[in-house]
């Protein structure tokens, strides 16, 4: 049964982040006006507002102008419900699964908020800073300078690189990094790093191949963060403890 309520407070919450990554970049509040079609304007009932399922009984469109719906509502919606069900069977029904579930949160937001306007809003790293210091003070890590350090890393290490690449990293990303650092840790905000530029690298590359990134082109980085960051949470120890036994270990 808890798992189930994770799944629907998910679904449920995913649909809000949607709304909130969307009209928090145009300073329009995430209350109100009721939301609508993008196409015709229409605004939805309560029907067309279920989570997930109101898109896939709508075969993904409008019910009133029959305009095809973003795939990133029912997409986003879905990722946070599965994302929250499995918080704790990695990190436990422990204190810990509170920051799993913020992390996860504000996350989500920023893929679509990057998504849409290839921006990470200040609001939403202001909103969830200080969460995230409380969490911290209130379920440290061990040792409890690691957010700390892990918070001056990863903002020092994003920020050193717009400095040399004049630009190529944007203020969001390295606020965002700054915010990851407090929440993993100096030695898994390095690896978040890391794997959030493996991702970025691996898909860019795919894009290019299928045509779909165009050469110079930016593209939205928050998206590989997001991914890099929650393989980084859950399963950072266990990567950086088998990446020592199979290659670190043949050094010595």
């Amino acid at each position: 049964m808890s798992f189930i309520l994770l799944f629907l407070y998910g679904l449920i919450l995913g649909s809000f982040y949607n709304v909130v990554g969307l009209r928090i970049p145009n300073n329009q509040s995430v209350i109100k006006p009721r939301s609508a079609c993008p196409n015709c304007q229409n605004q939805l009932t309560p029907c067309e507002l279920i989570p997930f399922f109101s898109y896939v009984l709508q075969k993904g469109k409008c019910k009133n102008c029959h305009e095809k719906i973003s795939p990133i509502y029912p997409s986003m919606e879905l990722l946070t419900a599965i994302l929250f069900t499995i918080s704790p069977l990695l990190v436990g029904w422990s204190k810990e699964l509170i920051v799993a579930l913020t992390l996860i949160s504000m996350l989500i937001i920023i893929v679509v908020s990057d998504i849409k306007y290839m921006l990470i809003p200040d609001k939403v790293l202001l909103f969830f800073a200080p969460l995230f210091i409380i969490e911290r003070v209130l379920i440290p890590l061990d040792p409890w300078w690691s957010p700390i350090i892990g918070a001056a890393i990863g903002f020092g290490l994003l920020l050193l690189i717009a400095i040399i690449s004049k630009g190529g990293m944007g203020g969001g990303d390295i606020k965002l990094f700054a915010i990851l650092g407090l929440v993993l840790g100096w030695k898994l905000v390095l690896l978040a790093f890391f794997m959030s530029t493996l991702f970025g690298s691996i898909f860019g590359i795919i894009g290019l191949l299928i045509k779909k990134v165009e050469r110079g082109k930016p593209m939205p980085f928050g998206p590989y963060i997001a991914l890099g960051t929650i393989v980084t949470y859950f399963w950072g120890e266990a990567l950086i403890n088998w990446y020592s036994i199979n290659f670190l270990s043949t050094l010595f």
